[in-house]
């Protein structure tokens, strides 16, 4: 039987990203997005539900959201599901959370202007256009 497990997700960051270090010096990034789910009724009325979904980032990446990353930001994450169990402390009941592990992460939306507010605007950059190398003619020739 073919298994798999992956996991899309664009939403906004809920908390800013709380980097820490392994013993081995690995980086290890927590934050929180917010999914949104906008649906109509079957009466037509408009509703929205949010999930709100854990978020853990190893290496590079990591220090990357650590830096870039604040609340309220867009990301996209790429990665896989992963179950979490333990006996709590205080009431010795079995706990499990499910997280999202992420391989890979896109940071969303326009650079703030001078540590400013972020905007929800996505911002594409391109290369200049790449002069040829061609000598330039008089001639206005359209090769077909």
């Amino acid at each position: 039987m073919a298994n798999l497990n992956k996991v899309l997700l664009l939403g906004n960051v809920t908390r800013d990203p709380e980097v820490r270090y392994t013993p081995k010096g690995s980086a290890v990034c927590d934050l929180g997005i917010a999914v949104n789910r906008a649906y109509t009724t079957d009466s037509g009325e408009k509703r929205e539900e949010v999930t709100f979904v854990d978020v853990t980032l190893w290496g590079r990446t990591a220090e990357v959201a650590s830096e870039y990353l604040k609340k309220g930001r867009p990301v996209f994450i790429e990665g896989r599901l992963q179950m979490d169990s333990w006996d709590d402390k205080q009431t010795g009941q079995k706990r499990t959370r499910l997280r999202v592990v992420a391989e890979n992460m896109q940071l969303l939306g326009g650079r703030p202007a001078g540590g400013g507010d972020v905007t929800g605007e996505s911002r594409q950059t391109t290369a200049p256009p790449k002069k040829s190398a061609a000598p330039e003619s008089d001639e206005d020739e359209i090769p077909f």
